[in-house]
């Protein structure tokens, strides 16, 4: 599965693109964390449908940096081009 996710909030500067990739690789999930111009952080993620639920309940819960406002979530098949988790 492919997990394209939107996070809104104070998520930038605070180490949540890092926060993202640790709990990724924990769930054995390849993709990217990426700042968005507008403030908002991106995530992609793929790899198995459990994984990808518990990174997309991990976004929005209360462990995660920073104060997260909203996590819109797109769901797709898996393209396949990653080979780990790069939170850049």
């Amino acid at each position: 599965m492919r997990l394209t996710a939107v996070v809104a909030g104070l998520v930038q500067g605070v180490g949540f693109r890092w926060w993202t990739r640790w709990r990724a690789l924990e769930l054995g999930l390849v993709g990217e964390a990426r700042n968005l111009p507008d403030g908002r952080v991106e995530v992609i993620a793929e790899g198995d449908q459990r994984a990808c639920d518990a990174l997309l309940a991990a976004l929005g819960g209360p462990d995660a940096p920073g104060r997260v406002d909203s996590v819109v979530a797109n769901w797709g098949a898996a393209r396949g081009e990653w080979s780990g988790f790069v939170g850049s």
